[in-house]
This record gives structure tokens, C-alpha cells and sequence, in this order.
């Protein structure tokens, strides 16, 4: 299966810029997988939509202020000032860090990141930050990965939320401004570590939350921290070649005991996101018994590529927005609902103007 298979047009003017005025106004498009139909309608009407017997399943990580601004120091065989070892008459050039994922639960100090320009960060290199924050190159990887070890800090976390930039995604040409800390954000995000939304949540307000409540369907949470699994690009021309990155998830007690008298008692599964899609669906290759899917409370790291040919076995109905051109989120959306089918409702939605990618409409494939 050839990377090129999952390829569409998309005028660039398509391409949201900023996130609207009211979370809930966005555009969803309505697909039936069954009969290939679809309807074009506004996220306001998914209540109505979804059955009183749904399980509604949301990712409720938090995203951080992961993008970080800096100044190359040089190797550590080479002379720093005692005084401010980041003086600008010791920095090299200019540097911009994504912190993609933290390496130890325990520790905030080692961090898998990507680094622009990648190609002249040196293992050994110093980097500095503002506010005193500083960090070592530990190991080099491929695509501008590092290994990052920060200097101690009272409160990393703290410190990070002071000097980082909200990760808005390439595609959105312009700087993060005050606004997308709250904006690119779920409003029930709850476990900080993702250095993307999960942004089929986007759309979600209190007021939408509780009139699918008052229609009596039930909702569950499980978190899964987004990093380089989810937007990293394929640099194969083979989709079967791609390896996905890990990405820690977790499931609490609570809402194993949910899914699993879902599933007992075959009751539709409604997935808000990819990425709730890969941990359920991960959660269940690992533990299905004789056919039989039971959840169990825990964590691990979720690293399944799904794509054409998956089995889907406890996802039944998926809200997503709107995904890149080749890329593994569209090669999952495709699995779900179908290449052909997908790549059609695409091309509705770009005849008739739909806003895309993380700040843009959704879709509603059941």
C-alpha cells in the first residue's frame, strides 16, 4: 500500500487559522460508512445524533506549552562565562525545541525532543533557555529527535509555563498568541503531557457536554499523551514501512468497568478522536481472550499503526476533524470508514468549503 494512495487537494485558504468565536459553531460532516451517504451538518446537533445507549469516550490529556526558544551554547569542551554562561558573546545560533515526550514519569529532567535546525545540534551540545532554564544533548536520533537533559530546577513545570510557546502545528502560519492557551485546549483536559490536542475535543463546550448528558449518554475519559505517534510525517513510501512512536496512555478503574459493560452489553462505543480510537483499540489487541475484549485499568504505551485492513474490534462510531494528506490519522479514518469513501467525503468538503485540521470542522462517521 503505497503512502501516496492517501494524497488529496486542499486549497491552503482551507486551512483554519484561527480557532472560531464559539467552540460548538463548527461544521460536521455526517458520514454513514454502511451506505457511503453523507450530510452536511453543525457539531450543535451530535446529541441528537448519537443513541440514548452510546458510550461516549474522550481523551482528557492536557496540552503543555512544549515549544521552547533558545540559543545553542557549544559542546562542553568549549569556554562558557561563570557569570552567564548564556551570554550572547558565547551562544551559537538560534534554536527552537519541541519537547515530545518525557522519558521517566518520575522525572522531568530527561525529555525525547525535536530540535530546528536539527542538523548541527552536536550530542554534548548545551542549550539555553530564558529564565535560566538550560539543557544537555544526550543522544541524537532521526528527523531532528534528541535526547534532552535539563538542568535541575525547583519546579520544571512551572519554569516551562513561563518561558514555552503553545505547540500550534506548522500548518498554522503565525505565532501562538494568549488566546490559544485556553482555545487549543479541550475544556476537559485534565493530565498534562501532550504537546498536541486531541482535536476532535475541541469542539466540545459545558453546554454540549450537558445536553448529551440529559440525553442519558454516558461518558468516559481515558488519557493518552500526544507526541510524535500521532503527527510525526511518514518518510517511507510504503505505508506498511512506516514504525509508529509510542505514546503513554491510561486508563482509570472507572472507566474500564465503563467499556466493559459497554461491550457486555453491545453497546456502541462512540470515540472522540484518533487517538482515543489507537488506545482502545491497542488496549484491546493486548487483551483479548478467545475473542473476548475486557479492559482493565493500567498504563503502558500505545503503538499501533492502524490502517486499511485493521480490525477495528470495540470502536464502533469516531468524531474526527479533519487530517493531513498522507499521514497516519487520515490512514486510520480511512481503515474505519474506507479509502475510497473517506477520500470522497473529503472532496465534498473541500467543494463546499470546510475549514480543516486542528482548528477546522469535524466529521461524524458511524
Amino acid at each position: 500500500m503505497l503512502v501516496s494512495d492517501f494524497n488529496y487537494h486542499l486549497p491552503e485558504e482551507l486551512i483554519a487559522q484561527q480557532p472560531l468565536a464559539d467552540r460548538s459553531a463548527s461544521r460536521m460532516l455526517h458520514l454513514e460508512r454502511a451506505s457511503g451517504r453523507w450530510h452536511d451538518r453543525c457539531f450543535r446537533e451530535l446529541a441528537q445524533l448519537l443513541r440514548p445507549t452510546d458510550l461516549l469516550v474522550f481523551n482528557n490529556t492536557k496540552v503543555f506549552p512544549a515549544r521552547l526558544f533558545g540559543h545553542r551554547g557549544g559542546l562542553r569542551s568549549q569556554p562558557v562565562s561563570p557569570r552567564n554562561p548564556a551570554s550572547k558573546e558565547f551562544l551559537h545560533g538560534k534554536i527552537e525545541v519541541l519537547l515530545t515526550r518525557q522519558l521517566s514519569p518520575e522525572s522531568s529532567s530527561e525529555w525525547q525532543a525535536l530540535v530546528r535546525p536539527g542538523r548541527k545540534v552536536a550530542v554534548g551540545e548545551k542549550l539555553y533557555f530564558d529564565q535560566g532554564l538550560e539543557a544537555e544533548v544526550m543522544a541524537r536520533g532521526e528527523f531532528g529527535e534528541r535526547t534532552l537533559r535539563f538542568a535541575a530546577v525547583q519546579d520544571f513545570f512551572g519554569l516551562i509555563e513561563k518561558v514555552g510557546h503553545v505547540p500550534l502545528p506548522p500548518y498554522i502560519a503565525r505565532d501562538d498568541a494568549a488566546a490559544d492557551r485556553a482555545r487549543y485546549q479541550t475544556v476537559y483536559a485534565a493530565e498534562r503531557g501532550s504537546v498536541a490536542a486531541p482535536t476532535a475535543g475541541l469542539h466540545f463546550t459545558p453546554e454540549i457536554l450537558e445536553c448529551i448528558r440529559a440525553r442519558g449518554i454516558d461518558t468516559a475519559e481515558i488519557t493518552l499523551h500526544v507526541g510524535l505517534g500521532t503527527f510525526q510525517p511518514i518518510h517511507t513510501e510504503r505505508v506498511e514501512d512506516h514504525k509508529m512512536h509510542g505514546e503513554r496512555f491510561f486508563i482509570s478503574s472507572g472507566t474500564a468497568e465503563k467499556l466493559n459493560a459497554a461491550v457486555a452489553a453491545r453497546r456502541r462505543i462512540v470515540a472522540v478522536g484518533t487517538t482515543t480510537v489507537r488506545t482502545l483499540e491497542y488496549c484491546a489487541l493486548q487483551i483479548a481472550e478467545g475473542g473476548l475484549v475486557q479492559f482493565r485499568a493500567g498504563s503502558g504505551e500505545a503503538e499501533l499503526f492502524i490502517y486499511p485492513g485493521f480490525r477495528f474490534r470495540v470502536v464502533e462510531a469516531l468524531l474526527t476533524n479533519f487530517h493531513l494528506p498522507q499521514s497516519t490519522l487520515l490512514m486510520l479514518v480511512s481503515a474505519f470508514a474506507g479509502r475510497e469513501r473517506v477520500l470522497a467525503a473529503y472532496e465534498h468538503a473541500v467543494e463546499e468549503r470546510y475549514r480543516f485540521f486542528s482548528y477546522g470542522d469535524c466529521m461524524l462517521i458511524e
